[in-house]
């Protein structure tokens, strides 16, 4: 069995897959880790199990975990030694990490080398994978990094205009996040269309609480929203997304703000939580704004257009556009905001489907219109999937982990 985890700052996501991929065995999260109640959610096939637990620290969710696989109730595992490899997802690989690797000393190093630049997310990551190593001794671990698809992007994108050195000698650069999701689905695109990966310029829009636009060109990433934190880009959940820096000056000289009090004004009261001072949940901001809420409307106006900007520059980046993918929650599940998204784009060839647009939940993944020059799909994403997938190719052959990373090309 192959046992994929993504364990974050408050919750533990596992998903246990047969060997060959085939099918999905069971499906997990413990949530709320740390909090005075969290709860646990176990899955398999349509039989499962949702109850409210105290979860004191990463450790008792591992536990957990564990006693939901091993129980006999639900005969997933006979025991830990079941599971042949591990998939590990992690946010941050700096410049160090170009592909997915097999666990060693030597990457665990790297890994924790790069935790400046993920603070919130990195050392969950690094707490999972020894969890894993814990609990599972002896079975391979494989980490997919979130930053690997866009070592791809060249110098002229990914470079800010700072002094070379400084921004050299610190790994200061546009590195992007969401990679995994924006690999797998840009494949899945290709598929669906019935054509090379190779030959398409494709814009993937991550939406969800965290959001990525990206450029793919040719099965490659040449340029993504998402900068060197994870708070830039467009508009999220609770994230700011680009601004000038100079407002970070002001809030620290002339309002007397501390560093700290900005970073966490920048990731967790800012995006779509800041402007509608309602919620980050666009569900609950679309229901607002139509019933008349301004600074509703306001936030879905500001996070719409962002959007809709930042694929007109990328398709310019790119010389032209073939398709324009959404996913992830937002972009897979809410058919206003795509059509929201989508109008005035008409000029670069982009025209959906109202009637489509609105099923595209049930399984019809195209929502052109006939007569579009650029097809818009609705593709969900699988990172798991794709984690488990490099899993299996690194763990089933002679993988020596130092061939599998380096330093990027700049």
């Amino acid at each position: 069995m192959i046992l994929i985890i993504n364990c974050g700052s408050s919750s533990l996501k596992y998903q246990l897959y047969r060997p060959d991929l085939s099918k999905v065995e069971a499906t997990g999260m413990v949530a709320r880790i740390g909090e005075p109640e969290g709860y646990v959610e176990h899955y398999v096939g349509r039989r499962g199990e949702h109850t409210r637990r105290k979860i004191p620290d990463h450790r008792a969710a591992f536990a957990m975990m564990m006693e939901n696989l091993l129980s006999p109730e639900y005969n997933v595992i006979g025991c830990p030694k079941a599971i042949t490899a591990i998939g590990h997802r992690a946010v941050h690989g700096g410049s160090v990490f170009f592909g997915s690797v097999l666990v060693d000393d030597q990457v665990m190093d790297a890994l924790r080398d790069c935790s400046a630049f993920a603070p919130l997310h990195n050392p969950c990551n690094i707490v999972g994978i020894e969890e894993a190593q814990r609990l599972f001794p002896g079975t391979p671990n494989v980490v997919v990094f979130d930053t690997a698809f866009h070592q791809t992007i060249p110098a002229k994108a990914h470079l800010y205009a700072l002094p070379y050195e400084f921004c050299a000698r610190n790994g200061i650069r546009r590195y992007g996040f969401h990679g995994t999701s924006c690999r797998y689905v840009s494949r899945s695109a290709a598929d669906i269309l019935n054509r090379p990966l190779e030959s398409l310029s494709m814009v993937v829009c991550h939406l969800g609480n965290g959001v990525t636009i990206d450029a793919v060109k040719g099965g490659r990433s040449v340029d993504t929203s998402i900068g060197f934190g994870t708070f830039g880009g467009v508009p999220m959940g609770t994230r700011a997304g680009d601004f000038d820096p100079a407002v970070i000056f002001h809030m620290v000289r002339e309002l007397g703000l501390s560093l700290d009090e900005v970073e966490t004004m920048c990731y967790r009261q800012s995006g779509l939580l800041g402007l509608s001072g309602l919620s980050n949940d666009m569900r609950v901001i679309q229901e607002a704004a139509e019933q008349g809420n301004d600074r509703c409307k306001l936030a879905l106006e500001v996070f719409v257009y962002q959007i809709r900007k930042t694929i007109g520059a990328y398709a310019a980046a790119m010389g032209g556009l073939d398709a324009l993918i959404f996913t992830a929650g937002i972009g897979e599940n809410s058919a206003s905001v795509r059509s929201m998204i989508c109008e005035n784009l008409e000029f670069l060839g982009v025209e959906i489907d109202a009637r489509t647009n609105a099923i595209a939940r049930n399984g019809h993944p195209n929502i052109s219109s006939a007569s579009a020059r650029v097809a818009t799909l609705v593709v969900p994403t699988d990172e798991e999937r794709m984690i488990a997938i490099d899993t299996v190719q690194l763990t089933s052959r002679e993988a020596d982990a130092s061939m599998e990373y380096g330093t990027a090309a700049q």
